[in-house]
């Protein structure tokens, strides 16, 4: 399985490119009619499908970003996403491009006196040339360079690395063995591909001193639970599978049919403009131009290229990142009744983790035949790595409370608020990663620090392991550092660098399960009456006496 793989890093540079930390600054919509052609900035608005790249530390509004001094990450825990894929089988996704596709190449052939013309010219002998659902060799190299990520951000200083060290060693300084970390991936295809590239960043086969060119013991360092999705398992990784209502479409799909209101809101224009080079008897539908925005996306996250993607304006990218803003809000956030029951099962193990306990039962997606035993649950690790989806990280947010994510897309205004809270491309980009630091501090108040410090090593500002006692909680997502003070309740008010004393945070966590309402959200029998969501803040959750505000 992983005697090719070593190839990972011919592919290096590339993915390095794709996450290599970028100032965001605030976005200001363009009003501009020019079409857009740098591919860098268009990229920046494909939502969900977005290539990888790190969020600015302050992103979130967190101002002060170093770590304080007397403090050191003494565990870290990653839920990471699948990197680059194929359009999935979904008919606003993979089914509405493949429907393009067939439409263009059926009029081609059957006329072909006739052709399209100016931008549009290369529709005349244009292929469909992707797969569905699978991980890309580029969704391949950014997972491979998350793992190079994870271990010079956290395992350098975790583990104490030597110098010039530049992945992880299974052995202690004397020559015992450590003991092998666990890590854990869903079965489906591309999730356990990104497990496997992501490991060979992080363990580094392929980084020898003494190059192994079979890379024969890519595996021996660690071990990995894989865990069933597809069935109706619980799988916190793959929650939806056990969330029973996720599969009504008039529940689980609210989300999707607002796409489908918003498509022409946007798109009047540019469809006008497509239409001006098309043949005698071919007409683009506002669907057919989305399809072209989506197989732009798709196609340079497989080949780096497209024809399609220096079609549209700053303003349309935009109304086509909001289109994915709507269905993820809409699906799996508040603006879904199953949106914290699909997040609460992580949580709870998270919490579970924090806490060094076992779960030996379950009321939610959590699976405790895995979650009661110290083979597939091990508590104590340094680091956990957990290989999951976008939903998954939308729906833990949403199982935390963290209100700052609590604003639904607009379902009307054209161009929408580029300074809006839920933006995708920046909380869910292929290879994106929600990142749990629990961080040891000598004080129980350690002062706020405002810039970045590297740390070159884990005692560099005054840490020191054995006079480390109040424990601390702050997290990132794609390295942006999140506003915990915005869990609801108040719990974690009072530091404005994004840190939460432990204690307050499982107590910010008391009431996540009841919020979830977990066996009627994703059980019980109740209807929606409107198609799609009228823009219906449920709060990510249901109750028997109605919407729980």
């Amino acid at each position: 399985m992983y005697s090719a793989l070593n190839a990972l890093a011919v592919s290096l540079a590339i993915s390095f490119v794709e996450a290599s930390p970028v100032k965001i600054v605030s976005r200001q919509a363009s009003n501009d009619t020019q079409l857009l052609t740098d591919l860098t900035t268009i990229s920046g608005y494909w939502g969900q499908i977005s290539p990888y790249s790190d969020n600015a530390e302050d992103y979130f509004g967190v101002q002060f970003v170093g770590l304080p001094s007397g403090c050191q990450i003494e565990q870290a825990h990653t839920l990471q996403r699948h990197a680059n894929r194929f359009p999935t089988g979904s008919e606003e996704d993979g089914i509405n491009d493949e429907t393009f596709a067939s439409k263009v190449m059926n009029f081609t052939i059957a006329n072909p006196s006739t052709s399209f013309s100016g931008p549009l010219a290369f529709l005349n002998s244009y292929e469909y040339i992707m797969g569905e659902s699978y991980l890309t060799g580029l969704g391949a190299s950014t997972e491979f360079m998350a793992g190079v990520q994870f271990w010079n951000r956290y395992g350098r200083t975790l583990y104490n690395a030597s110098v010039g060290q530049v992945s992880y060693n299974a052995s202690y300084v004397n020559g015992t063995a450590r003991p092998k970390p666990v890590l854990r991936t869903t079965s489906q295809s591309r999730i356990e591909n990104s497990q496997i590239s992501w490991a060979l960043g992080f363990f580094g086969p392929s980084l020898q001193i003494v190059p192994d060119a079979t890379v024969a013991d890519a595996t021996s360092d660690f071990d990995v639970v894989i865990i069933p999705e597809g069935g109706t398992e619980n799988n916190t990784l793959a929650s939806y599978d056990s969330c029973f209502n996720d599969d009504v479409e008039a529940i689980g799909s609210i989300g999707d049919s607002d796409v489908y209101t918003y498509i022409p809101v946007y798109l009047a224009s540019a469809t006008a403009r497509m239409n001006a080079y098309a043949p005698a008897g071919f007409q683009f539908t506002t669907n057919d131009t989305y399809a072209m925005q989506s197989i732009c996306a798709y196609e340079m996250g497989y080949i780096g290229m497209s024809d399609f993607c220096t079609l549209f304006t700053e303003d349309e990218w935009a109304g086509f990142e909001n289109t994915l803003d709507i269905e993820y809000y809409f699906d799996y956030s508040y603006g879904n009744p199953t949106g914290r029951a699909q997040g609460i099962g992580y949580v709870q193990e998270l919490i579970a983790r924090l806490q060094n306990q076992f779960i030996t039962s379950s009321n939610s997606s959590v699976n405790s035949t895995y979650d009661d035993n110290s083979s597939e649950f091990p508590l104590g690790q340094l680091f956990y790595a957990d290989f999951s989806h976008d939903d998954i990280i939308v729906s833990v947010l949403t199982a935390l409370s963290m209100d700052y994510f609590r604003e639904a897309p607009t379902l009307t205004q054209f161009p929408p608020d580029p300074n809006r809270h839920f933006i995708l491309s920046h909380m869910t980009p292929f290879g994106g990663r929600l990142v749990t630091e629990v961080i040891g501090c000598s004080s129980a108040d350690p002062a706020p620090v405002q810039s970045h410090r590297t740390q070159y090593y884990s005692t560099q500002y005054s840490y020191d392991a054995s006079n480390a006692p109040n424990k601390f909680i702050r997290m990132r997502l794609n390295n942006g550092i999140l506003p915990l003070n915005t869990i609801r309740g108040g719990a974690c008010d009072g530091r404005i660098d994004g840190m939460c004393t432990m204690s307050s945070f499982l107590q910010s966590q008391e009431e996540a399960y009841a919020l979830s309402n977990y066996d009627f959200a994703c059980f019980g029998n109740y209807t929606i009456d409107n198609v799609g969501s009228q823009g219906q803040d449920y709060d990510g959750t249901i109750s028997t006496a109605g919407i729980m505000q």
